[in-house]
């Protein structure tokens, strides 16, 4: 059995051991309810509160902006529904190819009223112009949301031109920074948003916590009900040692942001130049500059992604075609065709993204397998 190599960290990553730890020791040791105002509730309450200013610190926030939430796709639905339903219908304008947690919750908005208009992108999936696909200005826009660090691509797009005028109209503008945060530098106040999503499982942090920034002085129509928790915006007793363990992740990120960006985007380009040189005819998908260092979206013109997926995991490589949240959809990725990608390029996209847990010398060997692998199946 060949050593097995993990190349879809976009999905989800193995916790760093001091965030284990983290986590550990507060299951154990700060283990009270953080609202109840005995010794102990304190305590948790001290633990909760010290992670939320670690990490808006980092992020360029206040504090009081973060609420805790249980990951990046609930973050984006408390955004969106609790701005929707603070206002009368209107128009929802969103990025082509935005991930399942947006997409479908705009949908599910529209017997509410509100219609959709998408905002195209380039070749290399950058954003194209601040008017919809079918030429309506932003004028009629009531909300708008838009994707950092795209999740298939890694194409990162310069949200602050959309910011911008969606300050000077009034516009609800919601960021999904989830693939952003944790591999790039992310400061929410640079950015000018109202609000913006992450998940603390995309960089070595622990599943099921994540966090929604809201800008300060912004409220949030309730779409879930129960307790006063998180200043009323989110019910629910918190998870003080998951919220640890995501701050320590970040922290741990933030130290050595310079030298972890760095040595992602020396592996993908190890990776990328190997799968070049044994397949000079395959495509990169996106834009080669603007995009995330550790991710690689490439075609194989003429294959069967699924067939490619299937083979690459028999060979001992974990990938994947695109969203792990649209697993399972025979739908064409949506960024691609957004991209303007043909069938055969499209249809043949696989997704690659290192890790830090990566080294070189499993870049070279995953180059190799992978194209024996393609070379197997073009029959050659």
């Amino acid at each position: 059995m060949p050593h097995r190599i993990y190349l879809d960290h976009n999905a989800t990553t193995r916790p760093w051991p001091e965030v284990i730890e983290a986590v550990t020791y507060h299951l154990q040791h700060s283990y009270a309810n953080p609202g109840s105002r005995h010794a102990e509730g304190r305590q948790a309450r001290k633990v909760l509160e010290s992670s939320r200013e670690t990490i808006a610190t980092i992020l360029g926030a206040q504090p009081e902006e973060l609420i805790f939430t249980s990951g990046g796709t609930e973050a984006s639905n408390l955004a969106l529904f609790g701005a929707a339903l603070s206002m009368n219908p209107g128009t929802i304008a969103l990025t082509a190819g935005e991930h399942p947690a947006t997409m479908e919750s705009c949908r599910s908005l529209k017997p509410r009223g509100w219609e959709m208009t998408v905002l195209p992108v380039d070749r290399e999936g950058r954003l194209l112009t601040l008017e919809g696909g079918d030429g309506s200005p932003l004028a009629q826009v009531k909300l708008a949301t838009i994707i950092l660090a795209h999740n298939e691509t890694g194409v990162i797009q310069d949200v602050r031109p959309l910011s911008a005028i969606c300050r000077e109209r009034g516009v609800f503008c919601h960021i999904d920074a989830v693939q952003a945060v944790g591999k790039i530098e992310v400061q929410f106040a640079e950015l000018g948003a109202t609000s913006l999503a992450f998940g603390a499982h995309k960089f070595h942090g622990p599943r099921g916590i994540g966090g929604l920034l809201l800008k300060k002085g912004v409220t949030l129509a309730p779409f879930e009900f129960g307790g006063h928790q998180e200043s009323g915006r989110r019910p629910g007793t918190e998870m003080v040692a998951l919220a640890a363990g995501m701050a320590k992740a970040l922290d741990l990120w933030h130290r050595e942001r310079d030298e972890h960006t760095a040595r992602l985007k020396e592996l993908r380009d190890r990776l990328e130049a190997g799968l070049l040189d044994r397949c000079p005819w395959a495509v990169v998908n996106g834009s080669r500059e603007h995009r995330l260092p550790n991710t690689l979206n490439i075609a194989f013109p003429g294959l069967d992604g699924e067939a490619i997926l299937v083979n690459l995991d028999l060979e001992g490589i974990a990938c994947s075609l695109g969203s792990t949240c649209a697993s399972g959809s025979t739908e064409p990725a949506p960024a691609l065709v957004a991209m303007g990608a043909p069938p055969e390029v499209y249809k043949a996209s696989v997704r690659f993204t290192v890790g830090l847990e990566n080294t070189l010398a499993e870049m070279d060997d995953a180059a190799k397998r992978i194209g024996q692998v393609i070379a197997r199946l073009r029959g050659k």
